[in-house]
C-alpha cells in the first residue's frame, strides 16, 4: 500500500510539472502587436493578473487533488500522542498540563500485576523494511527490532552488553545480525549470540544479548513475554485472508492509555457501558461533556452484546458477539446493521471481525502493549477486502476511533477498584476478571508503593 501511494505521488508530481508548464506557456510575454497569446485573447485576460489567477487556480486544484488522493487511495493513519485524548484542559492550561495534573493527583487503587504473560505487538510489519533497525519500548524494556537480509524480523534487548550502547539507535544490519554502532560488535538475531568483535581474536562464549521470542504474523511483529522466562504456551492464529492478500492494509490508529492493562479488555464484558457511553451517534464527538447533547440525539447506535470465555484447548481466548444497528429520527437503517465477532487471544491481541452483506468483510487488529506499568499503547490496524473501495474500511476505522476515544476519557481519569460494587447485571465483569487472572503468575511483576511515589 505504501508503494502504491508513492507511485501515485509521483503521478501527482508529474501533473504538477505539466500544470506549471501550462502556466508558463499561457503566461508568454505580449507579442509585438501587444495582443498576447491566443489563449489570453480567447479568455479576454491578458498579462500578469491572468498569470496570477492561473497560478492560484492551479494551486487550489492541486490541493483538492491531493486531498482526494489521500481520501480515496491512501490508508487512514491517526496517531495520537499521550496528551491528545482523554483530558480536559481548562483555566488556560494546555492539554499536556492537564494530563500531568491528572496523572499526579489520580488515585491508583489496588492493582493486579502490571505485565500479564502473553503476546504483544511491537509494530506493524510494513514499518520495518529489510535491512532496517528500529528502537522500541515494550513492557518497560528498550528493544532493538531489525529485519535481516533474509527478510526475517528479530527482536533483541537494545543495550549492548559491552558498554551499553543502544543497538536500535544507529545499529546496522549485517546479514542476519545487528551491529553495535559503538564498537562494531555483531549479534545474531536468531539467538542473540555475539559472532564478531572486529578488534578481538576470539569472541567469548558468554557474549550475547537477550533475544525475545517473536513472530511476524497478520502484518504485525509481536513478542512473547512470560515473567518466568517460559516459552509460548499458545500462538497467535494466522488470519489466512491477510496472508493470501485477499484482505489488504487500509490504515491504523494509535492511542496511549494511562491505565492498567486489564481495564481495557474488561470493557468487552461491561455490557452496560455500551448502552450509556456508546449509544450517542459518532457525530456527537468524543468529549463526554457533550456527547449527550440534544443537537445530535436524533442519531442513535443500538448494541446487542454477549461475552463469554472459550473452553480448552482455547481457554486463553474469549469471544464477544456484537450486533450493531443505527436509528435516525427513530427510524431503523438496515444498511448500517453490522455483525462483529471480537475474539481476544491472550491479554494483548483482539481480532475484530466485520461482516456485512453489502460492505463486505474485514478485520481490525486491536492490540494492547504495555510500555510502562500504567501506560498502554493501543493500536487498531484494519485489513479489508481488496475489492471494496478504501472509503468503506476507512469510515469503519474512523467510527471505531471515535467510539474508542470515549473510553479513553474514562480510562485516563478512573481509579482501579479491585473489589467493585456490582449488581446482578454486571456478572460478566467478575467472570472476565477470573478469566483474565490466568495470565498472571506468582512471579508477575507488581507496582511497589514507596511513600507518595511509585517504585517500578
Amino acid at each position: 500500500m505504501d508503494g502504491l501511494c508513492m507511485s501515485r505521488r509521483k503521478v501527482a508530481a508529474v501533473a504538477l510539472v505539466v500544470l506549471w508548464g501550462l502556466v508558463i506557456h499561457v503566461g508568454e510575454p505580449l507579442d509585438s502587436m501587444g495582443t498576447g497569446s491566443p489563449l489570453w485573447r480567447k479568455t479576454g485576460l491578458i498579462g500578469a493578473p491572468t498569470r496570477a489567477v492561473v497560478c492560484v487556480v492551479a494551486g487550489i486544484s492541486l490541493l483538492i487533488l491531493g486531498w482526494l488522493h489521500r481520501l480515496l487511495f491512501c490508508p487512514l493513519e491517526l496517531l495520537r500522542s499521550p496528551d491528545d485524548v482523554g483530558y480536559i484542559a481548562e483555566d488556560g492550561r494546555s492539554r499536556a498540563q492537564a494530563a500531568n495534573e491528572v496523572r499526579r493527583r489520580r488515585k491508583i487503587g489496588e492493582l493486579p500485576p502490571i505485565y500479564p504473560n502473553g503476546w504483544y505487538r511491537v509494530m506493524d510489519s510494513h514499518m520495518l523494511q529489510v535491512g532496517e533497525v528500529k528502537n522500541a519500548t515494550v513492557l518497560g524494556e528498550q528493544v532493538a527490532v531489525f529485519r535481516g537480509d533474509n527478510g526475517k524480523a528479530y527482536v533483541v534487548d537494545a543495550y549492548c552488553p559491552h558498554l551499553g550502547a543502544n543497538l536500535g539507535v544507529g545499529g546496522r544490519v549485517v546479514g542476519d545480525c545487528i551491529e553495535c554502532p559503538f564498537h562494531g560488535w555483531q549479534f545474531r538475531g536468531e539467538d542473540g549470540k555475539c559472532v564478531k568483535i572486529p578488534y578481538a581474536e576470539k569472541v567469548p562464549e558468554f557474549a550475547k544479548v537477550r533475544r525475545w521470542t517473536s513472530c511476524d504474523v497478520n502484518g504485525q511483529i509481536l513478542v512473547w513475554f512470560h515473567c518466568d522466562g517460559l516459552e509460548p504456551t499458545w500462538n497467535v492464529p494466522e488470519q489466512q485472508e491477510i496472508t493470501r492478500g485477499d484482505w489488504v492494509y487500509r490504515g491504523r490508529t494509535e492511542h496511549f492509555i494511562n491505565a492498567h492493562i486489564e481495564e481495557i479488555p474488561e470493557n468487552a464484558a461491561d455490557i452496560a457501558h455500551l448502552a450509556h457511553l456508546h449509544t450517542p451517534g459518532i457525530v456527537s464527538g468524543v468529549d463526554l461533556r457533550y456527547t449527550n447533547s440534544k443537537t445530535w440525539e436524533f442519531i442513535r447506535h443500538d448494541w446487542k452484546v454477549k461475552w463469554e470465555p472459550e473452553s480448552d484447548p482455547n481457554s486463553h481466548c474469549s469471544r464477544m458477539l456484537v450486533k450493531h444497528s443505527l436509528t435516525v429520527f427513530g427510524r431503523h437503517w438496515p444498511l448500517m446493521d453490522i455483525d462483529v465477532v471480537a475474539r481476544q487471544v491472550g491479554p494483548g491481541v483482539v481480532f475484530l471481525l466485520f461482516e456485512h452483506s453489502f460492505f463486505g468483510k474485514g478485520v481490525i487488529m486491536h492490540c494492547v502493549t504495555p510500555l510502562e506499568p500504567l501506560l498502554q499503547c493501543v493500536s487498531h490496524t484494519i485489513f479489508y477486502q481488496a475489492n471494496v473501495p478504501p472509503l468503506v474500511p476507512k469510515f469503519i476505522l474512523r467510527a471505531e476511533c471515535i467510539q474508542f476515544e470515549r473510553d479513553v476519557m474514562i480510562w485516563n481519569n478512573k481509579k482501579y477498584i479491585s473489589k467493585p460494587l456490582l449488581v446482578k447485571e454486571d456478572s460478566a465483569i467478575q467472570k472476565h476478571r477470573r478469566w483474565f487472572s490466568q495470565f498472571y503468575s506468582p512471579g508477575s511483576p507488581r507496582l511497589a508503593y514507596q511513600h507518595d511515589t511509585l517504585d517500578f
